[in-house]
């Protein structure tokens, strides 16, 4: 059998959206792969900081994380790209002179930095854990590198952000719009670059609209049962959901263990 490279989605794959655990079978499923000689990893849109507990936790040591932007190999970042410069500084003029909070993320932490506190008293403090830093001279001007942005538009005032089509944006939360690096299946490519592997030998599962752009045409694309419908759509095996023992399910049918 050729080795395979696996690269799991966490939330709604991996984990259990009730428990925020992984699934027990799910671990046993990475557990058999890794002891089947294959390359096994995590390929997510959390930043690094974020990802790398739960990385550990589960026993892999590779991972395409920052939404493919960042890169580890055997437990080391080798890759964290921040965002086209030029088009994030555009975004920030633009929604500077329509009136709207901004919060920038500058390095691998959990740190966001702002010019004040108009984010905050527009929709409210993010809801995860945030050290927010407030800084009246910060000049987005003379910044040299940007991971990610957060602008306090609601979703119905997206079209006054004329810019924002320049640049990947998602949305999580209703009251805001965040702009990060959204090219997994770009991460994997690079990952694969790295390691000197085929990339018809790639394996991913996923379940959410967030995973469409890992379902490339060039390797197997495996939805799980509680996946959305276009995910489904565009998926070369659909296996069980994840609480059903889907990942475990699919690795036995295809002989990957």
């Amino acid at each position: 059998m050729n080795r395979k490279y696996f690269f799991f989605d966490i939330d709604g794959t991996l984990t259990d959206h009730r428990t925020k655990e992984i699934v027990p079978s799910a671990q046993a499923a990475l557990d058999k792969l890794l002891l089947a000689g294959h390359f096994v990893g995590i390929a997510t849109g959390r930043a690094h900081y974020k990802a790398s507990d739960f990385m550990h936790a589960v026993g892999l040591k590779n991972m395409v994380c920052c939404g493919g932007a960042g890169l580890v190999i055997n437990g080391e970042l080798v890759q964290n790209l921040p965002l086209d410069l030029f088009k994030a500084k555009e975004v920030l003029r633009e929604a500077e002179q329509l009136g709207y909070g901004i919060l920038l993320m500058l390095d691998d932490s959990m740190k966001v930095h702002a010019k004040n506190n108009l984010f905050r008293e527009q929709v409210g403090s993010r809801k995860e854990p945030t050290a927010y830093i407030i800084d009246p001279s910060l000049d987005f001007e003379a910044l040299e590198s940007i991971y990610k942005i957060y602008v306090s538009i609601p979703s119905e005032e997206e079209n006054l952000l004329t810019s924002k089509e320049t640049l990947g944006s998602l949305r999580f939360e209703p009251e805001y719009l965040m702009f990060q690096y959204d090219e997994k299946n770009q991460g994997i490519r690079d990952m694969m670059e790295h390691l000197g592997a085929p990339l018809d030998e790639v394996v991913v599962f996923g379940d959410d609209f967030n995973d469409l752009v890992m379902f490339d045409p060039t390797w197997s694309n495996i939805a799980m049962g509680n996946a959305c419908q276009e995910l489904k759509n565009k998926a070369s095996y659909i296996t069980d959901s994840n609480v059903e023992d889907g990942i475990y399910k699919a690795c036995e049918h295809f002989g990957w263990f």
